[in-house]
């Protein structure tokens, strides 16, 4: 009974290491990711999350739209983009309620990458005049959190992921230098807010600057999620030799080279990015936006494969490894704004959204064209 226990643990084991050390090769990729974007198109509007179903136009959707349009880019099918146009006919193309709050302009970056591929102004021109408003009537709220209306400016660092890149196309698609120099402005105001400089990451709020859990500072891991993933996405439409693109980048390696120092030996990240000991559980929306950045980096020749591209396999065999039989990602956080819980049985549509970024970049890094 011994000697087949034994050799039970040392199958066991045996596979283990087969496992994590199998390439990965982009057919795979594709596949998990095809499963996982069907799976939450089928249950859009089902309550397999945390919360009750979210307006199609909430921050929540609005980061899924940013990874589902990746994807549909890379789908031997035009019913992902069919998808996505259909909700954006559906609302007139217009973004959320709130008219300054980054979260209601989220959307506004699915309906941008949409105006790239099909030319039909009328995809852009509610996002565009909305903007104008705010440009000639910007917010003049402090930046502190008890400041009257201070969530009309990026006073917390998820908004680095929800408004800033609507900002940075709107650019790109018009030329109008008008939108960088306002997305310049802002953006530098909440670095200098929340940007930890011997840390290199972000805090989440005004809030959570002094806070300390079991002694450790307290950097969200999604939040700096939101914030990594959206420098990379603004990257994407700024010329690499301008001044403002080596801004954006300066702060993306710093953040890299943090990230590579603190990922698990699992290969996720912890919910508390400083505290992996009290923070064990896998959480993979953050983790997701992680890997989507990094492996960015790598395929745009700005970090070295030889030194992040294992961080990035790993990641993503563990984001894999949290998808359930019918496609689900489990594991995600819900709604919050600090370290806190996740379970296998639980995901939320961001955390889709985080995912398929993520496996776009992870697809070309392995080949993928």
């Amino acid at each position: 009974m011994k000697i087949t226990t034994i050799a039970f643990s040392l199958m066991m084991i045996s596979l283990t290491f087969t496992s994590q050390g199998q390439e990965i090769k982009p057919i795979e990729v594709k596949q998990i990711m095809e499963k996982v974007a069907d799976w939450q198109i089928f249950n859009f509007r089902n309550t397999f999350t945390h919360e009750k179903f979210h307006h199609p136009l909430d921050w929540t959707n609005g980061a899924l739209y940013v990874g589902m349009v990746k994807w549909a880019a890379m789908a031997d099918s035009d019913k992902y983009y069919n998808w996505l146009k259909n909700i954006g006919r559906e609302h007139d193309w217009k973004l959320y309620y709130r008219k300054y709050h980054a979260d209601d302009h989220t959307v506004g970056q699915m309906y941008l990458d949409l105006y790239k591929k099909y030319g039909n102004q009328n995809m852009i021109e509610p996002t565009k005049k909305q903007f104008d408003f705010i440009m000639l009537h910007p917010a003049q709220t402090k930046m502190n959190w008890d400041a009257l209306y201070c969530q009309d400016r990026w006073n917390w660092c998820d908004a680095l992921f929800m408004s800033p890149p609507v900002w940075a196309k709107l650019y790109n698609i018009t030329k109008e230098k008008k939108y960088l120099d306002f997305l310049m402005v802002e953006y530098k105001a909440t670095t200098d807010f929340l940007f930890d400089e011997d840390e290199n990451l972000y805090y989440r709020d005004e809030n959570y600057i002094e806070k300390r859990d079991n002694g450790t500072k307290v950097f969200w891991a999604r939040g700096n999620g939101w914030v990594f993933a959206g420098l990379v996405n603004i990257l994407n439409e700024l010329d690499s030799k301008s001044h403002e693109y080596k801004y954006f980048l300066n702060i993306y390696k710093r953040m890299a080279e943090k990230l590579l120092k603190i990922q698990t030996p699992e290969g996720h990240w912890a919910m508390s990015l400083l505290g992996q000991k009290y923070y064990p559980t896998p959480e993979t929306s953050g983790s997701s936006f992680f890997i989507y950045g990094l492996a960015w980096g790598i395929n745009n020749g700005v970090l070295d494969k030889a030194k992040y591209g294992k961080a990035v396999d790993k990641g993503w065999k563990a984001m894999v490894s949290h998808v359930t039989e019918d496609g689900m990602l489990g594991y995600v956080q819900g709604i919050g704004e600090a370290p806190g819980k996740a379970y296998a049985d639980k995901t939320e549509v961001y955390g889709t959204g985080a995912f398929l970024s993520a496996g776009s970049e992870v697809y070309k890094l392995h080949g993928g064209l």
